[in-house]
């Protein structure tokens, strides 16, 4: 491109608010505390975490309505994201990626490792973060994805600044999914069936259906699909053909550009990272995974009571589960919006049991482990609801720069929200554990590490029933990953959710056939009120 060509498309060029002005720069910090404290005391109270983003994007809207102090910028909706990017990452962060590692280590009884073990939660915290920021707007991890809670958060927040008839239907889809979530039902189930991929969600549908009704089936009142580790299986074999499918995606290269749809002129669609910077990005990610272990290794003591080549076996190991949870972890979130974070933990729990492991060592894995994943999703939400606001300069000719731009600060108010998160948990985590407040899935590991794996068959069952997860992940393939979905709805325990899921897919069909296709955009903004209400329900339980 010609020189003044170039500088006269530089000029047209949207400048993207910054996260570091010191306006927006405060916001962050504070709502990022907010976010760190909702989580820390929804995951050790009710073993719960929640969708704090919409809670973030509306306080910045009131902030914004203020016209003194300059606050008024904050009417700006690229603002608000980075507002709701950073009390998400303080949620996220601080309950899933944090404290629950760290629960682990006080419940198995090992106090002196709780250091060493924030320390490598940290780790794989941040690096969880660089992978998402490297590859996403992949062919892997797409920006034109699901990602449903990212549509949610993005509709509420153009509802806000439009109003009109989006703020009304967003409003009550919102009142629906509150009313449902304050009953004990799983709301946000039928707010992604009304955003997602319909076969993903479908199998997701069948699994919990599944998981709630197997027992009344004639013979099988006494039988349990996790004591026999089906779900495992499944989630194993489906999560084998992912990796290789990640492998053919990474492996096509005769482009050696961004892919898009022939079919839809729309540069949005655009994947803005190419499979040779997808190879890049996860390459570098797994190499300091393998880092982060080698530090946690020495710093929690592993070094003295493993043999060197034990050691080494621990640390490539431990790299493997930390890399593999989160890419599974991400592509059930971005097609359901659902993550199994703590299953897919379970899974490498079992495995290190199988591989002989001595308890302290499992212990240290299943920490680092369980750091890595529900931020990466987090990140591909906020991610995504970026994507989604600032596709109104698609049809700009500097549109692809303003997304990376965007981006670019998004990842930057997301890391101030994970050090917030991390200062907050090195300074509550001790009066709530001495309090007993122990989120409940910390005991079930620490438990599981002290007893020990003693059903025998439990390595033929899950290669048995990983054959059923790598058939179904062919079939659907890595558009619709069909076998991650049905071992995630296997895997969650939600009762009348599979019945939610499958009937907002029928209302959905029904909808579209009837109404054709442009009303998939009303039934996306229902979904994303659905969703919204749901979050809104489970932040009100901390008052209930």
């Amino acid at each position: 491109m010609p020189a003044d060509a170039a500088s006269q498309q530089d000029q047209q060029v949207p400048q993207h608010p910054r996260a570091l002005e010191p306006g927006t720069l405060v916001l962050t910090i504070v709502l990022a505390a907010v976010g760190a404290f909702i989580g820390i005391h929804l995951i050790t109270q009710l073993g719960i975490s929640t969708h704090t983003s919409v809670i973030g994007a509306l306080i910045a809207m009131l902030i914004g309505r203020l016209g003194f102090l300059g606050l008024g910028r904050f009417r700006s909706v690229h603002r608000q994201n980075l507002a709701q990017t950073a009390i998400s990452a303080g949620t996220f962060g601080a309950a899933n990626a944090l404290i629950v590692p760290l629960a682990i280590t006080w419940a198995f009884g090992r106090p002196d490792l709780i250091w060493p073990m924030l320390m490598g939660a940290a780790g794989g915290l941040f690096v969880d973060a660089w992978i998402l920021y490297r590859t996403f707007g992949s062919k892997f991890l797409s920006a034109h994805g699901a990602w449903p809670p990212g549509v949610a958060a993005a509709e509420a927040i153009k509802a806000g600044d439009q109003g009109g008839r989006r703020a009304a239907v967003l409003l009550g889809g919102g009142v629906v999914g509150f009313v449902l979530a304050w009953f004990g039902l799983s709301a946000s189930a039928a707010g992604v069936a009304l955003i997602g991929n319909v076969v993903a969600l479908l199998m997701f549908g069948l699994g919990l259906l599944v998981a709630q009704y197997y027992g009344l089936v004639p013979g099988l009142a006494d039988f349990s699909l996790a004591d026999n580790y089906i779900p495992h299986g499944i989630m194993i074999g489906a999560g084998m053909v992912a990796l290789v499918q990640v492998g053919f995606i990474l492996a096509d290269r005769r482009k050696g550009v961004p892919h898009q749809a022939p079919t839809d002129p729309d540069p949005s669609l655009r994947d803005t990272v190419a499979p040779n910077q997808l190879g890049k990005g996860l390459g570098s990610g797994f190499a300091l995974f393998i880092a982060i272990a080698v530090l946690l290794a020495f710093a929690s003591g592993l070094w003295v009571e493993m043999s060197v080549p034990a050691l080494i076996g621990w640390v490539l190991f431990a790299a493997v589960a930390a890399f593999v949870s989160e890419l599974i972890v991400g592509l059930a979130a971005m097609h359901a919006g659902w993550f199994p974070a703590t299953a897919i933990t379970l899974i490498f729990l079992m495995l290190g049991l199988l591989l002989g492991f001595p308890p302290e060592p499992l212990l240290v894995l299943v920490g680092y482990t369980a750091a890595t994943g529900p931020a990466f999703a987090d990140m591909g939400y906020d991610f995504k609801t970026g994507w989604i606001l600032r596709r109104v300069h698609s049809r700009h000719p500097g549109y692809a720069h303003y997304e990376r731009s965007g981006r670019k600060q998004q990842y930057y108010s997301a890391m101030i929200g994970f050090v917030v998160a991390l200062g907050m948990v090195a300074l509550l985590w001790q009066p709530y554990f001495e309090a007993g407040r122990i989120p409940p899935v910390a005991e079930v590991f620490a438990d599981t590490i002290k007893v020990g794996l003693t059903n025998s068959e439990a390595l033929q069952n899950m290669a048995l029933w990983g054959l059923l997860g790598a058939v179904l992940q062919v079939a659907g393939g890595a558009r619709r990953q069909m076998g991650v979905m049905l071992a995630t709805g296997l895997l969650i325990a939600a009762p009348y959710a599979g019945w939610l899921v499958l009937g907002a897919i029928a209302l959905r069909i029904a909808v579209v056939r009837i109404r054709g296709e442009q009303a998939e955009e009303s039934l996306q903004l229902v979904g994303a009120g659905i969703i919204t209400g749901d979050a809104f329900a489970s932040l009100g339980q901390i008052f209930r």
